[in-house]
C-alpha cells in the first residue's frame, strides 16, 4: 500500500483509535495536523522489525567503517581470540 493512501487527520485518529488499532496491518498510518504530517502510527510488530533492521544496518555500517580503517584480522586469528576469551570466562 502506498503511504499516500495511509494518511488521516488527527481528528480521525481521535474518533477511531480502537478501530485503527484493530486494522493496522503492518503499513504505517501517517497522521496530519492542520494539513501537515505530524507523526506515524505503526503496529508493534512492524515497529520491532524496523528497529531490528536499523540495528543490523548500524552494525553493517560500523563494520564497513572498520574495514576502511584497516581494523581487520584473518578469520583464524579472530576464532582463536574468541576461543581464548571464552576459556578465560569459563567457571
Amino acid at each position: 500500500m502506498k503511504y499516500s493512501e495511509q494518511i488521516v487527520p488527527i481528528s480521525y485518529l481521535k474518533d477511531n483509535a480502537a478501530k485503527i488499532a484493530k486494522e493496522l496491518d503492518g503499513s504505517p498510518l501517517i497522521v496530519t495536523q492542520n494539513g501537515e504530517a505530524k507523526f506515524v502510527v505503526q503496529d508493534i510488530h512492524s515497529y520491532e522489525e524496523t528497529q531490528e533492521t536499523l540495528a543490523l544496518l548500524k552494525i553493517l555500517a560500523l563494520g564497513e567503517k572498520q574495514i576502511r580503517k584497516g581494523k581487520t584480522m584473518p578469520l583464524d586469528d579472530a576464532i582463536a581470540k574468541i576461543k581464548q576469551s571464552h576459556k578465560q570466562h569459563e567457571y
